[in-house]
């Protein structure tokens, strides 16, 4: 299995993971233009799309999913909620996939579950998939972790979590009162500290990589985001920073095209 965040903040959101032939994206939220180039970076044509998996409707997250299915033949999958509210941007597609939150379903070799999430859209979810030897975990948009999200995240092999702001950056910052009290709240986003916390319940031994993701570009800095996740992994004997990778998503450039080794 190989996954690269193709881009992430408030600008725009695309994950690409493949695995045994399977291509898929987790979200397309920019344009197709710059999807394609993304994706030419990590030497992937947009004809080996397979699939677009939807998160949620927020245009940072699927601005080009139209463009994309219609030009390129990309089944898309998302739950009716979403769908609903995307219906406007999106508009036409070459095919609706409706999955269930909490169901399993599977797309070619992979097994995908969507769970719910807590974030200010109408059924927002995160997803856990497998190819039946390796797990990936994506989770980002979320304003608080539950017991359920530790649960379908528990023993994958990488995670893709956010993690938004530093409080204090947001606090002292230039946003103003509604829009500060909206990330803070529990369907807003996740601070560097909540990040850590989740991710040291999720350490386990057999945890290869973590991306931090959907960093705000005003509100936090990769340098604190990382070392609040680094001092989370270090404090488990068992799984220290040196034998879990960390890396920083940003914005504007694609990320490092990351393998997984199975077990």
């Amino acid at each position: 299995m190989k996954f690269c965040v193709l881009g992430s903040g408030s600008k725009g959101n695309a994950t690409y993971l493949e695995s045994g032939g399977t291509s898929i994206l987790i979200d397309a939220g920019m344009s197709g233009k710059e999807l394609d180039k993304r994706l030419s970076a990590i030497g992937v044509e947009l004809s080996a799309i397979d699939a677009i998996l939807v998160t949620h409707e927020h245009n940072d997250h699927i601005q080009g999913v139209g463009i994309l299915s219609r030009r390129a033949c990309i089944p898309v999958f998302a739950n009716s909620a979403t769908f609903s509210a995307a219906a406007k941007t999106v508009n036409r597609l070459f095919s609706y996939n409706e999955f269930e939150t909490g169901g399993t379903f599977y797309f070619r070799n992979l097994e995908i579950h969507p769970f719910s999430i807590s974030h200010d859209t109408e059924d927002p979810v995160g997803f856990r998939i497998s190819d039946g030897e390796v797990s990936f975990g994506y989770c980002t948009d979320t304003g608080k972790v539950s017991r359920l999200m530790l649960h379908r995240l528990a023993s994958c092999q990488a995670l893709v979590l956010e993690s938004n702001h530093d409080i204090e950056m947001l606090q002292n910052g230039t946003y103003p009162p509604y829009l500060k009290q909206r990330i803070r709240s529990s369907q807003g986003h996740l601070d560097n500290t909540q990040t850590a916390v989740f991710l040291k319940e999720l350490v386990h031994k057999k945890l290869q990589h973590v991306v931090l993701a959907h960093l705000s570009e005003e509100n936090n800095h990769p340098e604190i985001a990382f070392h609040a996740a680094a001092e989370a992994l270090n404090s488990n004997p068992g799984c220290r920073e040196d034998t879990v990778q960390i890396s920083v998503a940003c914005q504007g450039s694609v990320g490092e095209l990351i393998s997984l080794y199975r077990e």
